[in-house]
């Protein structure tokens, strides 16, 4: 049994079924340089919702339809920001997934850095009001020899304290021995790797007959940013979804992630600040069967818009709540990113020391993968909630976190040494194959399809990506 297909059927079990015979991988040459079997995690990810979708199909026409993923497809959708193709070149999108950041490129004080103690740290300055909290903090201009020289006279846990007390983003380097025996990580090792958890009782909700996709008909809004959050969105939206993306117009965001992550979606400004756009929100949710929002813990509780104040308002929701670190513990409400998953979890660690040998210290793979996967995830746990609120009915909240689906990533083990010489980076040519044109809000645009088949509803977007904003705040009629 390959990788692909062990991390497929634990995912099964993490939704109660056995494995189907209708799903298949295509498992071609790995294409990312990394000893972590990334590409097929991601792989066995979609796999999992495109069962899902399957079976709601299903349940809604009675046709039975075959479903497939590619590994290397798969891979390639862990960048799926950088390799879209704008016919504007001034929307061209970063290279490299280290280079884009939460809010940019190009920001000096981002990277590893070592430290007094012979440590390593992770500096994320993320947007530009964190970064200017980040300097502030170390008392260093926005220079990267300046930053270098002051994360020397800091011990790497001194600092990562500092940093999470200011409530902004960076961690120390970990082990996965060390990241396994502190309190989150054991905290974490506890829980499943998506949990979905029925939070209060109510009839079965069976979605309507008819419709051309698994989940036409459902509403989902789209309370989240960068990256793996409106991921989950888009692939809700691949299966037919009807997709709100809810954006504030006073938090910073970055052109080349809406854009990848918008397809299928309808955008709309809503500033939960203000007290009319609070209770639009609230209309908004009475109609809606699904709320996925990757706020810090307590943001939207402190609003009235917790999970449990949601299926009171709306019987029969289905919360998805996504974060960093996990959803309990002491590291429940600390901001962070892709890099700082791979970060704390060990994978930075053990990358850097298997693939470069040590000798540039730790480093991060060749791709967003707990963003995307984390995402991926998620679609898939909010379907599992779908299905059981059809056949038994409730509220359902799902969690997933960035560090969960890395420790789930490092557990799924290392490809042998020799591995890296057999790696095949996919070519312009099968990466063209895996793209198609749109025009959108951003112009005519080049992008990776969606990376699933289906036989009888074909996963795609229905709407074309947008900027944020452009919609008004209702569902489509």
């Amino acid at each position: 049994m390959t990788v692909a297909e062990q991390a497929f059927e634990q995912l099964m079990r993490l939704a109660a079924r056995e494995r189907p015979d209708f799903v298949t991988f295509d498992e071609g040459p790995a294409g990312m340089k990394t000893r972590f079997h990334a590409e097929a995690a991601a792989a066995a990810a979609l796999a999992a919702g495109g069962t899902l979708a399957a079976d709601i199909w299903k349940q809604r026409s009675g046709q039975d339809q075959d479903v497939s993923v590619s590994t290397r497809e798969a891979g390639a959708a862990l960048v799926s920001f950088a390799l879209q193709t704008f016919e504007d070149p001034s929307r061209a999108p970063p290279s490299r997934p280290d280079d884009a950041g939460g809010g940019g490129r190009g920001t000096p004080a981002m990277g590893f850095f070592p430290t007094k103690d012979g440590r390593w740290i992770f500096l994320h300055p993320s947007f530009p009001a964190s970064a200017a909290k980040l300097h502030q903090l170390m008392g260093s201009p926005a220079d990267a020899a300046a930053v270098a020289a002051t994360t020397l006279t800091w011990k790497a846990l001194d600092l990562e304290n500092a940093i999470a007390a200011a409530g902004i983003c960076g961690a120390m380097v970990r082990s996965p021995q060390e990241w396994d025996a502190s309190e989150q990580g054991r905290i974490l090792a506890a829980r499943p790797l998506v949990e979905v958890v029925k939070i209060a009782e109510g009839p079965p909700m069976p979605l309507p007959l008819g419709g051309e996709a698994a989940l036409s008909g459902v509403r989902v809004l789209d309370l989240t940013r960068v990256l793996a959050g409106p991921t989950c969105g888009r692939t809700l939206a691949q299966y037919g979804a009807d997709v709100l993306y809810v954006a504030s117009p006073k938090l910073p965001a970055t052109e080349f992630f809406v854009s990848d992550v918008g397809h299928g979606k309808l955008s709309t400004w809503l500033d939960l600040t203000n007290e009319a756009d609070r209770t639009r929100l609230n209309e908004l949710i009475a109609g809606c069967d699904v709320f996925s929002q990757g706020y810090r813990l307590g943001s939207l509780q402190r609003m009235g818009l917790g999970p449990l104040d949601l299926a009171r308002l709306r019987p029969g929701i289905v919360y998805t709540s996504i974060n960093a670190y996990g959803h309990e513990g002491p590291w429940a409400n600390r901001p962070g990113w892709e890099q700082l998953a791979q970060t704390v979890t060990g994978l930075a660690h053990v990358h850097g020391g298997y693939t470069f040998g040590g000798e540039k210290g730790p480093q991060l793979q060749p791709g967003a993968v707990t963003d995307y996967t984390t995402g991926f995830l998620a679609a898939f746990g909010t379907m599992v909630a779908l299905d059981r609120r059809a056949r038994f009915g409730g509220s359902y909240l799902v969690r997933v976190s960035l560090a969960q689906t890395g420790m789930w990533l490092r557990g799924l083990g290392l490809a042998e040494p020799g591995h890296l010489d057999a790696i095949q980076p996919p070519t312009p040519e099968e990466i063209d194959g895996w793209r198609i044109d749109s025009d959108s809000g951003f112009g005519r645009v080049r992008h990776l399809r969606a990376p699933v088949t289906l036989s009888a509803t074909p996963a795609r977007w229905r709407r074309p990506t947008t900027p944020l904003g452009v919609h008004e705040a209702a569902w489509p009629s």
